[in-house]
């Protein structure tokens, strides 16, 4: 009696551990495929905005209303820039340039221009008169606490930030990233918003916590049958 109290013990604790198990890992299965729904209306979203027709700079852009706002402005670059360490799968290392655009009413405007090779950035041309940009708002969120502080001295940062960038130059905290600029020359290329850059990789997230669940399961039947034949 003792022996089968025991083995019915066993079975009961591995059926709840394993059940638990299972149903721990289809939840964050189907919590990524709410993900990946979420993911796909944003990148709708997003298209559908970045390429309305283009509106002056609003004076109190805000990233809850304005974020990916198509906007156009004119003016000159200053020659005053950013260097913020980046790169290209097929470019290899480099810098988004970050410049400083003064618009024909005085306003001073942050704009990123885009990307240019490491080996190339002595060539950039930073000063241009008569400039028309257009492209769209954005406050990047790619500053965490990992990031590093500036390198004030090298003019490098390590993320597009607008705050600390537009401190350092004396502008406006607005970042236009540049769709169309009208001074843009090679080594540099422009680098639009697109919906499409945006990360989404939770489908395959979502098959793989269906396979951990499937996986734990079978070892869950398997384990369960091992202790009934030790009953018999």
């Amino acid at each position: 009696m003792g022996r089968d109290s025991d083995v019915n013990g066993r079975f009961i604790g591995a059926a709840i551990f394993g059940i638990a198990g299972v149903a721990v890992l289809l939840w964050l299965g189907f919590w990524q495929l709410d993900r990946l729904q979420w993911k796909l209306d944003l990148i709708e979203r997003i298209e559908t905005r970045i390429h309305n027709d283009p509106v002056p700079v609003p004076t109190d852009a805000t990233p809850g209303d304005d974020r990916y706002l198509p906007v156009i402005a004119q003016g000159r670059f200053t020659g005053e820039f950013a260097n913020v360490l980046s790169s290209q799968r097929e470019a290899g290392q480099g810098v988004r340039i970050i410049a400083v655009l003064e618009t024909d009413d005085g306003r001073r405007l942050l704009v990123d221009r885009g990307f240019v090779r490491e080996s190339q950035r002595d060539a950039y041309v930073a000063q241009a008169d008569g400039v028309t940009v257009i492209g769209n708002l954005d406050w990047p969120g790619d500053r965490d606490s990992f990031t590093p502080d500036p390198d004030q001295g090298r003019n490098l940062y390590f993320a597009r930030d607008p705050l600390p960038i537009a401190e350092a130059l004396d502008t406006e905290p607005v970042l236009i990233v540049a769709r169309e600029d009208s001074a843009a020359a090679p080594p540099l290329s422009t680098e639009p918003i697109s919906g499409a850059a945006l990360k989404n990789d939770h489908l395959e997230y979502a098959l793989t916590w269906f396979m951990l669940a499937t996986v734990w399961a079978v070892m869950t039947i398997a384990l369960l049958w091992r202790i009934r034949r030790t009953s018999v």
